[in-house]
């Protein structure tokens, strides 16, 4: 049932990690029906409004989903009955609401911090890198040698979200860190591991660990560093517009919400109560 859904994901050049997800949302969605009507004889066919929506409250109130994470399952459940399927059964099921919670921004000290205790080189380099850029963690271990300019001090990121490409700046002593690294590395990758690269599950463990011992107490992942990355360049003035660019978010709405988490600009606010 799954063959056109992941054909048509590949045609359209979506990444590896959606596919998977949608393929992995779309099955699961299939194999409930199956066993909450008790048949195997379950098609496209005859799927409805009402499983769609029997599904969706399941994972919110049952499994206690996220509503982000329903709003993935539904993307991936549109995806196929309506654009590849072309059954419209989508028209009067809505998305649920977003929960709209600010992301984990670090302070400067918080970062150095992180960054003093890690002593081994290649993990040091990764948190260096995630914040200097703002890269997303699935772009960072990706990373390819002759995709860095050194001279320069830009990154090429290669079919980032969106199959786009993009540069990314890079700070004067990462540039310097990435000389010495690589001064006898043979792998193509950055972060090279075996014959691969880091997966991102390892990078979240490094930055997880190198948070725990030097004792933030906050919950620190890969997208904080990328977070504060963000914050701490509004904070010195930059053009929302051009962190837009760095980040490589396609609407300019995705980027302000780091107009609501720097405090450094909340702080310069002078309350009517002082006049």
């Amino acid at each position: 049932m799954l063959k056109r859904l992941e054909i048509e994901l590949k045609l359209r050049g979506y990444s590896k990690k959606t596919i998977k997800e949608y393929l992995y949302h779309n099955k699961n969605f299939i194999n409930f029906l199956r066993e909450s009507k008790e048949s195997a004889g379950i098609s496209a066919d005859n799927i409805s409004e009402d499983d769609v929506k029997e599904y969706l409250a399941y994972l919110l109130s049952e499994k206690e989903y996220s509503s982000r994470s329903v709003g993935l399952v539904f993307s991936a459940l549109k995806f196929y009955y309506k654009d590849v399927l072309k059954k419209d059964i989508f028209s009067d099921i809505k998305p649920p609401k977003l929960d709209r919670k600010l992301p984990t921004v670090l302070s400067k000290v918080e970062i150095v911090s992180m960054i003093d205790e890690s002593k081994n080189f290649k993990h040091r380099l990764l948190i260096e890198f995630l914040y200097s850029s703002g890269l997303r963690v699935s772009e960072c271990v990706c990373m390819k040698i002759e995709d860095i300019d050194l001279s320069d001090r830009l990154a090429k990121v290669v079919g980032g979200k969106g199959n786009k490409d993009r540069h990314v700046i890079l700070s004067n002593k990462l540039v310097s860190d990435i000389r010495e690294y690589i001064v006898e590395r043979n792998s193509g990758y950055l972060f090279a591991a075996g014959d691969s690269h880091l997966s991102v599950r390892q990078a979240q463990r490094i930055v997880k660990d190198a948070a725990a011992r030097a004792g933030i107490k906050k919950r620190v992942y890969c997208h904080a560093l990328r977070s504060s990355f963000a914050t701490h360049l509004l904070e010195t003035g930059t053009d929302i517009r051009v962190i837009q660019e760095l980040l490589g978010h396609s609407n300019l709405q995705t980027t302000q919400i780091y107009t609501k988490v720097s405090k450094d600009t909340i702080r310069k606010v002078k309350s009517p109560l002082d006049d």
